[in-house]
Formats: structure tokens, sequence, C-alpha cells
């Protein structure tokens, strides 16, 4: 019985996340620059902070009562924390404060910017709360500012029941003289219906004069203090901040979330290709290779242990097996924009690799503005193609120099039609001459290799995808955006062409920078020849190190005279 193994999306799941850390880390300054604000944060709190020390005192807070021991004497329902929080903080009590500390009204904003006042949730307490560079200034003011609140409370508790007081006196006296009168008018009055009457008013009125009087001594029975002090501020022994390593510590913390959160808002924004991914979806296409870094522009071709080798024998036989290339045996190799370097080393490149499975393999440098292929690897011989041996050709017309034999080492040989400049470029790529170089794939056994420049930069390689329509691209992800590739696609796609796929590649300038010493040590024995070897035959290729540390073989082109 066979069972088919379904994957479980799961296990791609810690894979994702860690790819997704390798993509912000390519931000690495964004995460350095958070950290570096965080430090300094955490720097300038931690030395602020040595300098000021905090002074707190309580208060429990009661409304104003004939009997603070009634059991029914709910202080929060008369009482609203939130009002008597900002009264603690209003610069009233902060002016009777200062009278007490013997302050200027110019400090009074200074007093008051000190203070801070709390109230833990479900009491009646106020937390003050007092920030100086002096620990005996701090004690000395939290403790005037809570006096000068309790002052300004009991004050004005007071005053609200001296004007209720006085109301329920005016509300008496004229009650009580009216009574006065209706006794002296009662005892004049013989007794019968007419007594009688005035003994009910009367009896309203003494009503009313008792319940006037009854409010009145409630009122002068009312304890009007505000609340009591049940913690005063007391010196304080250390200061209020955190400590210079622990705000340092903090600050790092935070900036390390505040570096990831820009680098992350920084790759959602970015328009550049994340990942591999992203680059196959832009073009539609796999992306057959990755190149190893800093090995994109170099024009060599490794031996079995250089991992550049590796991969573009790997690409070649993913080419090799793709059926659209397959049939035809036609492969345009372009860059977005910008330099053809990557381009022309892929193609190069893949064409040792392709000669390496036994197949006839011909190079065309299809730039026809900027040749420098020849120069690159050193041409000095060329013979004449078979396809060019008969009938004859305009002067200008490309191609008209012979075909170059360029020797890989131990990949084999392939042919290396160069590039030259001409008057007409779109005239001489789309010339038949041009056809018939490309038709060199039609025998089964030829695989024809075109490097043109940048889709992007110039219109030539749209002028070949109807004879060479496998098209790959080779693209520095950090360097292309997405609308690029799309673009680029939808070009070819639009002249006839197929996208086989991509190849990606990291660029290094150091690198760059290395090889090109090296080109200009190879390229020295022109002007101070070496003495000259014994012939061979059998030519030996030249070593040096690849990017990634390996040795390569370097492709050195066959003269006539060797052959």
């Amino acid at each position: 019985m066979n069972e088919t193994h379904v994957p479980v999306r799961g296990e791609d799941e810690p894979e994702q996340l860690r790819e997704q850390f390798r993509q912000l880390l390519r931000y690495r300054w964004l995460i350095g620059g958070g950290v570096g604000i965080g430090l300094l944060a955490g720097a300038w709190l931690g030395v602020t902070g040595a300098d000021s020390y905090a002074a707190t005192t309580d208060i429990v807070l009661r409304a104003p009562t004939s009997d603070p021991f009634a059991p029914t004497l709910s202080g929060d329902k008369a009482l609203n924390m939130g009002s008597e929080r900002q009264t603690a903080l209003s610069r009233s009590v902060a002016q009777g404060a200062a009278k007490q500390l013997g302050m200027s009204a110019d400090e009074v904003d200074q007093l008051q910017s000190g203070l801070q006042v709390t109230n833990p949730p479900q009491t009646l307490v106020l937390h003050f709360t007092y920030n100086a560079s002096d620990p005996k200034e701090a004690a000395r003011r939290a403790n005037a500012l809570t006096a000068s609140y309790i002052d300004m409370r009991k004050d004005q508790w007071e005053s609200v029941r001296d004007s209720m007081l006085k109301s329920l006196q005016d509300q008496l006296n004229p009650v009580a003289k009216q009574n006065d009168e209706l006794s002296r008018q009662i005892k004049q009055l013989p007794d019968g219906s007419a007594a009688d009457s005035a003994y009910a008013v009367q009896a309203n009125l003494l009503n009313r004069i008792t319940d006037l009087r009854s409010k009145i001594t409630s009122l002068k029975a009312l304890d009007m203090t505000p609340g009591n002090v049940i913690r005063n501020a007391t010196v304080p022994s250390s200061s209020d901040g955190p400590g210079l390593p622990l705000s340092l510590g903090l600050g790092g913390l935070v900036g390390v979330g505040l570096g990831l959160l820009g680098a992350w808002v920084r790759l959602v924004f970015d328009p550049a290709p994340r990942s591999a991914g992203d680059v196959a979806r832009a073009v539609r296409g796999p992306v057959l290779g990755a190149l190893p870094r800093g090995s994109a522009g170099t024009l060599v071709v490794g031996h079995t242990d250089s991992r550049a080798a590796e991969e573009y024998r790997s690409i070649a036989f993913r080419l090799a097996y793709d059926e659209r290339f397959a049939d035809r045996r036609r492969l345009l190799v372009v860059a977005p924009r910008g330099s053809m370097e990557s381009s022309v080393a892929v193609a190069v490149n893949l064409a040792a690799s392709f000669a390496e499975t036994g197949k006839n393999v011909l190079l065309v440098e299809a730039d026809l503005r900027t040749p420098s292929l020849t120069e690159r690897l050193d041409v000095s011989a060329a013979s004449r193609p078979r396809w060019s041996r008969t009938g004859e050709h305009a002067e200008g017309e490309w191609p008209s120099r012979g075909q170059l034999l360029v020797d890989a080492g131990e990949s084999g040989a392939f042919g290396l039609v160069p590039g030259e400049r001409v008057r007409n470029v779109p005239r001489a790529l789309t010339s038949a001459r041009t056809t018939r170089l490309i038709a060199e794939a039609d025998d089964p056994d030829a695989t024809v290799v075109v490097v043109a420049p940048p889709v992007l930069a110039y219109a030539d390689a749209l002028a070949l995808v109807d004879r060479v329509d496998g098209v790959l691209i080779v693209c520095d992800p950090r360097t292309v955006h997405r609308a690029d590739l799309m673009r680029i696609r939808e070009l070819i796609v639009g002249a006839g062409g197929t996208v086989l796929g991509a190849v990606t590649h990291t660029d290094s300038k150091r690198v760059r920078a290395r090889a090109a010493r090296r080109g200009s040590r190879r390229r020295a024995p022109k002007s101070q020849p070496a003495p000259t070897p014994e012939p061979s035959n059998t030519p030996e290729p030249e070593r040096h190190f690849d990017g990634d540390g390996s040795d390569t073989v370097a492709l050195r082109t066959v003269r006539s005279g060797d052959r």
C-alpha cells in the first residue's frame, strides 16, 4: 500500500519566522539606531533621576458629619475623589503652601510643578508626592502642600456651613416674629371660633420654628475636619530615579523594540523583493538559483569544490530539464537595469556548464553599444565561423568578426561571438545574419546563449525575444523593485518570449574591487612580457580564488596557434 506524505503547514512556520527575522536584519542600521536612541534616553533618565528625591504624604478624606461613628456613613458617596485630586493640584493650594514656606508669588508655579497627587483605587486616600533636588526640601514642601490642602478644604466646608446657617437663620427670624405677634393676639381674643383658628395657625408656626432650629443645631454640630494625615513626609534617604544601570537596560530594551518596529515598517513598505518567493511571484517563474555572495561578477567556472560552479551546474541542469528550453535550446540572459556585469558572468558560466554536459555551445554577446567581453576574456585570435565562411557582408554589419573558441578548463570549450560597435543597433539585432547566428541552436546538439543589455535600459533584448524566446533574468533583490520585475515580464511576454526563471545574487563591492585588482594583475604581462613557456598540447588553466574562498579556473581563449 502506497502512502502519500502530506506536509503539515505548521512545520513551515518556524522556517517562515526565521526568514522574516533574517529579512528584518537587512535593516541593521534601523535596529542599531533604535538601540542607540534607547540607550541615550536611558542614560539621560539615569543621570537626571539621580538628582531627584521624592517625599510622600497620605491623607484619608472624610465628609462633614455629626456622628463619625455612624455605621451608615458613606463618605465615598459624599466625596468625589476626582474633584478632590484636582483641588489638591490647584494653584490655590500651592499659594497657601507658598505662604507657609515663605516663598514669593513668583515661585508658586515652580512649587506647583513638583507636586503629584494620586488616588489609589477603591479608597478615600490622596497620595501626595513631591519631587525636588534636595531631599529635605522635598519633605518640607510635601508637608506644607498637605497642610495647605487640609486648611483650604476646611475653610471651604466651614464657608458652606456658615452660608447655610445664615440662610436658615434668615428663614427663622420672620417666622419667630410672626409667632410672637400671634401669641399677643390670642391673649386678647375671647374664647370661640376665632381663638381656635388662631391656635391652629400658631401650631403651624411652631412646627416650622422647630424644624428650622433643628437644622441649625445639626449644622452647628457638624465636624468640619476634611481629612486626617495618616503619613507625614520624611526626608528620603535615596534618589527617586531607577539608577543608571537599570535606566540603560530599560532604554536598550525599548530601543530594540523601536528598532524592530522601524525595520518592520521599512520592510512592509520596501519596494524591493524580500525573498526568492517575491522574485518568483514577480516574474511568474521559478528562481533557478542563488549565487554565492560576491560571485556574480566573476567570469570563472569552478571545480567540483567551488560553490559558484556547483550553483551554475544546478541552474544548467534545471534549464536542461525544462521543456520550454529543451525544445529550442536558446537562452537570453538579461538584467533589469544598470550594469551588465552580473548577466555577462551568468551567461559565460552557464555556457561553460552547458559545454560540460557535452553540448556545442555558442555564446553571443549582443551588446553592440559597449562590448567588453573580449577584453575581459583576453581574446587575441579568432577563426571565421561556419555561418560566415561563405558570402559577403556589408561594412559595419554585425557579426563581422570570427568565432572565438573559449577554453573552460575541465568543463570543455564553447564558441564566442563578441559584440561590436555598430551605427544602427536595432537593425543589426534584427538582421538576417543575426537570425542565422541564433539558428545554430537548430542542431540537436547545439545550445545558444545570448547576453543582451538590461531590459529597462535598452530595447535590444526585446528585439531578440522573437528568436531567443527563453529568457533568464539575473537580478540582485536588494537593488531591484518588484514593479521592475513585473514590468520586465510584461515586456518579454508581450514580445512573444517566455520567462524561464530568475537567478538572484548578492553583489559585494569589496569582492568586485578584489576581482578588478586580480584582473589588472592578469593583464599586466602585456606591458611586461614574461618568458615564453614551452609549447604544450594541453593548455593549463589559470587558477585563482573565488569570492567564497575556493579555487576556480579562469576562462581562457584558445588561440589558433594552440590548436
